[in-house]
């Protein structure tokens, strides 16, 4: 049943992309002026600036760091045709890694319907973001959050409502991902140099004293679907609001065994705007029904991205969070407002003997002209980036784990 499945999707895909790609000119030149196309190439350039407060060892001034976060270019074109290309590609110098971002080619049918194929964001959840922060919640590390797959994604957008249906083939394609990071001496490295955060096969793990070894098991995802549905509605002059229901479903294939495993993931959100406010809580419940590779069900999987390795996630829990943020236009000189918020999440993992995740994120976002900075104050408890221990916390976590926090300045020019 599943190969039937799998074939009816690429049945479907292939259509789509004689639809796409039989819009476009076979003249095998340039378009032409009088094609009436379009073409803009934007980018952005981010610096970042962190001092850290790690595991009851104080603020470790020594540690801070000011570093060239990312670069990217975008690049978009629109056809009379109706055929657009939406294109960027990330280069991150601190983890020594580049790769997609976001590439598809579309057609618009007509003002509400769109096809997309090739790589885009995944459509589940508050999107573009659930969160206000640089650190986005706690969902983006556990791959639920604005994350991105290869595949085909239908969209309708009316005025009251936004409905998306997709089905991915695999997860985006992945970059290079370097061994030897200081930072991260013991983790995989194989599939990591990606953006959004998938389930990684089981890769080489270099460790501390220099030896080699391998952590995981040899899973990966495989056809998923995804759905999703939101309705707008207005509250008059105090504002509007998105309410939404987003479900998906995939396979999780196990190359050692040769079987299929499953996951699942099911959400409901509520956007909203009143006057300056913007309110946004969520409910997110997961289950990876995975194997290890030695045919026991699985209690962890591996996840990665940013090529800086794999870490453990529980294969089941529950997500809940609540995002405030405040807006406050100003003059003074370039800057033209100010973004207060405060974005929390609590990961209640299934099962009972692993430790909860919890992260708090206070901070503000300074607007001027084209350049965002954002002021964080970022506070995990068994947080996998929030620790000395990189990569703990969203596994089996640490028993009487203590709060950690940092201080993180996100300085960004888009253009």
């Amino acid at each position: 049943m599943v190969e039937c499945l799998a074939k009816t999707f690429w049945s479907r895909i292939s259509i789509a992309f004689l639809m796409v790609f039989g819009a476009l000119p076979m003249s095998g030149g340039p378009l032409r002026a009088q094609d009436n196309s379009n073409l803009e190439i934007g980018g952005a350039v981010r610096f970042n600036l962190l001092l850290t407060s790690y595991e009851d060892d104080g603020i470790a001034v020594n540690d801070g760091q000011f570093t060239w976060d990312a670069w990217w270019i975008d690049v978009s074109a629109q056809h009379d045709a109706g055929v657009t290309l939406e294109f960027q590609y990330r280069l991150y110098p601190t983890f020594g890694t580049h790769f997609i971002h976001h590439g598809y080619v579309g057609y618009d049918f007509d003002e509400q319907n769109e096809i997309q194929v090739g790589v885009m964001q995944v459509p589940f959840g508050d999107q573009t973001y659930a969160s206000h922060s640089w650190w986005f919640s706690n969902a983006y590390y556990m791959g639920l959050e604005d994350d991105y797959d290869m595949g085909l994604k239908y969209v309708r957008d009316t005025e009251k409502w936004d409905f998306a249906l997709a089905y991915y083939f695999s997860p985006e394609p992945a970059g290079p991902s370097p061994s030897g990071i200081e930072e991260f001496p013991s983790y995989g490295i194989g599939g990591s140099g990606r953006y959004s955060y998938d389930i990684i096969p089981k890769a080489p793990v270099f460790l501390e004293d220099g030896t080699e070894a391998e952590v995981g098991a040899s899973n990966q995802e495989r056809n998923q679907v995804n759905g999703r549905a939101a309705y707008s509605f207005s509250f008059g002059d105090l504002g509007t609001s998105e309410i939404g229901f987003s479900g998906q479903y995939g396979q999780i294939y196990n190359s050692s065994l040769d079987e299929f495993g499953s996951h699942s993931a099911f959400g409901a959100h509520l956007d909203l705007h009143l006057n300056r406010f913007n309110i946004k809580p969520y409910v997110i419940f997961y289950d990876h029904d995975a194997r290890n590779d030695d045919g026991t069900d699985a209690d962890l999987v591996h996840m990665g991205a940013y090529g800086s390795g794999t870490y453990p996630v529980a294969a089941r829990a529950t997500l809940y969070n609540l995002g405030v943020s405040y807006s406050l236009p100003v003059s003074i000189g370039p800057i033209s407002n100010l973004t207060f918020y405060n974005d929390y999440t609590f990961t209640d993992k299934a099962k009972g003997a692993f430790e909860d995740t919890q992260q708090d994120i206070l901070g503000f976002m300074v607007t001027a002209g084209n350049t965002f900075t954002y002021f964080d104050i970022a506070m995990g408890k068994n947080h996998p980036w929030l620790t000395n221990n990189f990569g703990t916390g969203l596994g089996q976590g640490v028993e009487g784990a203590s709060w950690n926090s940092r201080f993180n300045i996100n300085i960004g020019y888009y253009f």
